[in-house]
């Protein structure tokens, strides 16, 4: 099983929300793009709460959320996985997550996109942050079935809580 490496942080200027996974899919890792399966949620739902009209490539995909002051990341940094389930992470070391927070202190809003992200922030990022900073677990956006899993509707009702972040700054 050869070790995985998340990717780099997609982040812009002014970044308010900072929306991080666990680690990407297998599909993401071959597409070399954040949410590359084209069954995953991830972005049809910013479409939805962003107010915005679907992008065809990946490229239009990263102006989107750096235009709206968004950032996307992973906890993880490395791990090995078979496959592409959570529940198969082994040996993870995290991101710097602390360290990009300093860097971007505009950054209101941590959104861990699913359960496995919410619980490596609170296990590997929490106790280094030297700031305040809103964390909040939303559904994950991945189409795997599971019992916690909700309707897409849900989701998108769910997710649209980050742009409370962004509504201020909608207007320039």
């Amino acid at each position: 099983m050869d070790k995985l490496q998340s990717f780099a942080p997609v982040i812009g200027n002014g970044p308010r929300v900072l929306i991080v996974g666990s680690m990407p899919s297998k599909k993401s890792l071959e597409e070399q793009e954040y949410y590359g399966n084209p069954r995953n949620h991830f972005w049809p739902i910013m479409y939805r709460i962003l107010e915005e009209k679907p992008a065809e490539t990946y490229a239009e995909k990263i102006r989107l959320i750096k235009k709206n002051h968004i950032a996307l990341w992973d906890t993880i940094g490395y791990c090995y996985r078979q496959g592409s389930l959570d529940m198969h992470i082994e040996e993870e070391e995290p991101n710097d997550i602390a360290g990009l927070l300093k860097e971007y202190p505009t950054i209101q809003l941590i959104s861990c996109n699913g359960t496995k992200a919410y619980q490596m922030y609170k296990k590997f990022i929490t106790p280094l942050l030297q700031q305040e900073i809103d964390v909040i677990k939303l559904p994950s956006t991945s189409p795997v079935p599971g019992k916690y899993n909700k309707t897409f509707e849900e989701k998108i009702e769910s997710w649209r809580v980050i742009t409370n972040y962004l509504d201020d700054i909608k207007s320039y």
